[in-house]
């Protein structure tokens, strides 16, 4: 029979940084009981694989997640491959676009992965929530239905905004929080986690499981982590983001780039340090976030890779070459007499998303490559091409191979 810390040390890990929990009492009961039996709890989380990249934002649940894994109970991971077809309209003030069956199937295989980075996959369950959704009849979709009302759904905070805007509200949208409702129903979840913006989506997972004849679930959310531009909830839509599967210069680059007022908020809901520790480390707010930036590529790359992340980050800051670029292929059929235009270079190379971006970048000045840093001013000019050049365009960096 597994064996469990004490209750009240279950809880001091597991309520630091939390938003709103529905409700302790429940919880702390749900502890006590699967620490007197040697039960794990069923902590549920649900990610839909909108895009290719798991981000810092998704890791706050994640986050969680691995430390009520950590005292010994079992993650549950919803894949959504049902709900995102659909598209959750959680704290949007518009319609959110679905995906096709082959964006999700494509973006779902990368997303296990990513997240393997933050919990041990193989000691959870994974379940795509297509599942039981891809079976469901008509007659079972239209008994889920008459399981809530159009007045309930209108509670909501995001559609109630709509409304008063004129904005328009899908029928479709109002599928979505009964779909991830009954997936703890289907999962018997004992807890959900989810971000503040998803409380309604998962209280209503407790009325759908009352209905089912089965204990609610706690619903336990964690604050929203803002993005890089301090403002908004990061996001891939807003590009405010750092991604699991992003190269660890960027990653410690990018949290060096922070706003000042982001570091507590950060190193709450992204380290486990404590609050003393943080309040001691904001007081020199360059080294806060060095210590900041390190920890964050440590919990996606491993400790080993911190010190190089740091040692690279001060070469940049002095305008030097780090000692890791990563190499770029091009094909030598690509150039034409030794050379290829600088806007053709960039698209080949990956470092601009489409040869209109390249030039753009080109007339800001934005492209330079080779030991000597030679800036490109015209979008016309053309690079002579050799084997280990080194091309710039802002903080990105690679080194040419010549295939």
């Amino acid at each position: 029979m597994p064996s469990f810390p004490p209750v009240e040390e279950q809880l001091a890990v597991i309520l630091r940084g939390a938003a709103q929990i529905e409700t302790r009492d429940e919880l702390k009961k749900k502890l006590e009981r699967s620490h007197a039996t040697g039960t794990p709890l069923r902590i549920k989380y649900g990610i839909d694989p909108t895009g290719f990249d798991v981000h810092l934002g998704h890791t706050v649940p994640l986050r969680k997640l691995r430390q009520f894994q950590e005292l010994g109970h079992l993650p549950v991971l919803i894949i959504g491959t049902a709900t995102a077809a659909v598209g959750d309209p959680s704290g949007r003030d518009a319609s959110r676009q679905g995906l096709t069956t082959e964006q999700i199937e494509k973006n779902a295989t990368t997303y296990l992965a990513q997240i393997a980075k933050v919990i041990d996959v193989t000691r959870a369950e994974v379940r795509p929530n297509g599942e039981w959704f891809n079976r469901f009849t008509f007659a079972e979709m239209l008994k889920l239905l008459g399981q809530t009302t159009m007045q309930r759904m209108l509670e909501r905070d995001d559609f109630t905004k709509r409304v008063k805007a004129g904005t328009a509200i899908y029928l479709h949208e109002c599928l979505y929080p009964l779909m991830q409702g009954w997936d703890s129903v289907e999962i018997k979840a004992d807890v959900e986690l989810g971000g503040t913006e998803q409380l309604y989506n998962l209280m209503v997972g407790r009325d759908l499981q009352r209905g089912a004849g089965q204990e609610p679930q706690i619903c336990f959310t964690m604050p929203i982590l803002r993005g890089l531009d301090g403002e908004k909830k990061m996001g891939k839509s807003l590009n405010n983001y750092i991604g699991l599967n992003e190269q660890v210069t960027d990653v410690f680059g990018k949290t060096m780039k922070i706003p000042d007022t982001l570091l507590r908020e950060w190193y709450t809901l992204l380290t486990d340090r404590s609050a003393d520790e943080i309040e001691g480390l904001l007081a020199t707010p360059l080294e806060a976030k060095k210590t900041l930036a390190g920890d964050i590529v440590g919990f996606v790359h491993g400790r080993d890779a911190v010190e190089s992340a740091r040692a690279n980050w001060d070469k940049r800051s002095r305008n030097e070459d780090p000692d890791d670029i990563p190499d770029v292929s091009i094909g030598r059929d690509k150039l034409k007499e030794g050379g290829m235009l600088a806007v053709d270079l960039i698209a080949e190379a990956k470092l601009a998303a489409s040869k209109g971006e390249a030039r753009r970048k080109i007339e800001e000045g934005a492209f330079n490559y080779g030991p000597d840093r030679t800036k490109v001013a015209d979008v016309k000019a053309t690079v002579a091409v050799t084997d280990g050049l080194v091309i710039r365009l802002g903080r990105k960096i690679l080194r040419v191979k010549l295939a």
